[in-house]
């Protein structure tokens, strides 16, 4: 694994949150390491930093645990897009993002995009029970674990497969895409955005399953398209406005004050 001070500098952010055992970091196995990881919770938060085309992404996953809710407001500070996770077969989990975690955004970027995922979906939808085929020549994610104080912020924050993902049957849903884009339209009316020219609900809710890959790669795709923009604008400001190597200023500073000298 890659020192964070050795790995390259992300064009933008996308932050996930979510309560503890949504699988917000079995998400994320799933997309950079084309497979389904036991994991178990995370303690704080770790990122991971995806090459993307020319690009860079730091994707940050955080702790669900209420222990840690306050870390989550610091990870979303200047985030493009923010990935709000929920299981679908528990609708608490998704009570807990409007009552818990949507506050944490306030210090995300402005312009920042919501998107709402509802994981687990092997367990209610037959056709994401189904593996979907994986690509091992997808560039895989440099993974850069943050630490604080003397305690290591794990990279893998969900819980094991559940016994029955492993053993096949179906749960009944208690999330439905209706119940997601219901909380959307909250989402955007918090933020103080009119929904008539903000990205569609029907665009910005997903669900997915990390056992099979359902969905997954077309949720991280569809992501980094839309905060492309925020990319190239990220990229002309740094250009307009380039930083100054005090180094180099301090040595011409010597030198005037050495030829001024008797």
């Amino acid at each position: 694994m890659p020192e964070v001070s050795k790995m390259k500098k992300p064009d933008v952010k996308l932050v996930l949150l979510g309560d503890m055992n949504v699988g917000k970091t079995s998400l994320l196995h799933r997309y950079t390491e084309r497979k389904f990881k036991d994991t178990i919770s995370t303690v704080g938060g770790a990122f991971f930093l995806k090459q993307w085309g020319p690009y860079n992404i730091s994707i940050w996953d955080t702790a669900g645990r209420e222990q840690f809710h306050g870390l989550g407001s610091m990870y979303c500070r200047g985030a493009a897009a923010v990935i709000l996770t929920y299981d679908v077969t528990n609708w608490q989990s998704l009570a807990e993002l409007e009552e818990r975690f949507l506050s944490l955004t306030d210090t995300a970027n402005h312009n920042c995009i919501y998107a709402l995922v509802g994981n687990k979906a092997d367990l209610t939808d037959p056709k994401a029970q189904l593996p979907q085929d994986s690509d091992p020549s997808k560039d895989q994610t440099e993974c850069g674990v943050e630490r604080t104080d003397t305690q290591v912020l794990s990279a893998c924050p969900t819980p094991p497969a559940s016994p029955a993902s492993l053993s096949g049957i179906t749960l009944q849903k208690q999330v439905t895409p209706e119940d997601a884009m219901a909380l959307y339209g909250r989402i955007l009316r918090y933020k103080g955005l009119d929904e008539k020219s903000s990205l569609p609900a029907e665009k910005m809710c997903f669900e997915t399953s990390a056992k099979t890959g359902y969905n997954v790669d077309d949720l991280f795709e569809a992501l980094f398209d839309l905060v492309l923009p925020s990319i190239l604008r990220n990229r002309n400001e740094s250009q307009q406005s380039p930083t100054v190597d005090l180094e180099e200023c301090r040595g011409a500073g010597n030198k005037r004050a050495k030829s001024g000298c008797c």
